[in-house]
């Protein structure tokens, strides 16, 4: 907390010093990446579009900004519009810096695997990984490697989320080390991806203790929900319950409600034979899930829960 603090500080006063400009290129990227909330991309979008306008249409800032106005947009889904920013970086690229070459490629390889195309992003992240390790970038070195730990074929990610997580350990900037929260959760999928589902937990705890000391309730809410989501898959219900339920009691206190915190309580309900319970906590999610773009498109999970919802199924998901 300590940490965002004092970035959110020195964002504000280097939005206000008349010679901002002048500012490093390496302290402008921190400053830029603190104002991302990755649950709003939307309000992240505005942000980095107000960033954008403070300086030269042609300068390295300028352009560092559109590679995160794509980030965001991407993350609404907007991938054409994601693209049409990334081809206006690309076209100033021929004499730019390596960190923009860099920031560039990650957020290209980014939009390309979120829109269901990871062979094209694997090679971009490739790049991106040996122009920031050959730059002894180790901030986004992690970062290129965690996003291979994600795009790369089934049976290469674990081996490049392991890479990802001891560069963060052997780092000596402490952004990169604080990559760990995250490679402990996407290591815990991979195993879970894998049958794994007790080496999974194991590293989810780890996720979970991190995000903890860090200050970010979002990001401990998500970690909650997936260390509940590994005591679901292992079998301690009661457990997963506990978790999941204190959750629905987080985001009411911030007026706020999560669809898959409702779709978990109702597999955790099925998972003990009792389909009347997961009726109206499937119902809540059906509702919410429904609109959530990442959910949207996935038939077979929305119908799933609607037969959930009126008492058609009473089957257990894995």
């Amino acid at each position: 907390m300590k940490r965002r603090l004092a970035l959110v500080i020195f964002y504000a006063i280097l939005a206000m010093t008349p010679n901002a400009r002048a500012q490093p290129v390496d302290a402008f990227a921190e400053a830029l990446d603190a104002q991302w909330d990755f649950g709003k991309p939307a309000a992240s979008e505005q942000r980095f579009r107000s960033e954008l306008v403070k300086w030269p249409p042609d300068s390295a800032q300028a352009q560092e900004a559109r590679t995160q106005i794509a980030r965001a947009l991407g993350l609404q889904r907007k991938f054409d519009d994601a693209h049409a920013m990334l081809d206006l970086v690309e076209a100033k690229l021929t004499n730019a810096s390596g960190h923009l070459r860099l920031r560039y490629l990650l957020e290209r390889g980014r939009t390309f695997n979120s829109s269901g195309s990871p062979q094209r992003a694997v090679p971009l992240f490739t790049q991106a990984l040996a122009l920031a390790e050959s730059a002894r970038d180790e901030f986004y070195a992690v970062d290129a490697a965690h996003m291979l730990g994600i795009a790369a074929p089934q049976a290469e990610r674990l081996a490049w989320n392991l890479k990802a997580l001891a560069l963060a350990e052997a780092a000596i900037d402490a952004r990169a080390r604080g990559w760990g929260a995250s490679l402990y959760h996407n290591i815990g999928w991979t195993y879970f991806d894998a049958g794994d589902a007790a080496k999974a937990l194991d590293f989810w705890r780890k996720a979970l203790a991190l995000r903890e000391t860090m200050g970010n309730a979002d990001r401990t809410r998500v970690a909650k929900w997936t260390v509940a989501r590994g005591y679901r898959a292992v079998g301690r219900l009661d457990d997963a319950e506990a978790i999941q339920k204190a959750l629905v009691v987080e985001f009411d206190a911030i007026g706020e409600a999560d669809g898959y915190v409702y779709e978990e309580l109702a597999e955790i309900a099925l998972a003990r034979g009792d389909p009347a319970a997961a009726q109206p906590w499937a119902a809540k999610a059906h509702a919410l899930l429904k609109d959530d773009p990442d959910v949207a498109s996935d038939a077979t999970r929305l119908a799933r829960l609607a037969a959930v919802a009126s008492g058609k199924t009473s089957s257990p998901k894995p």
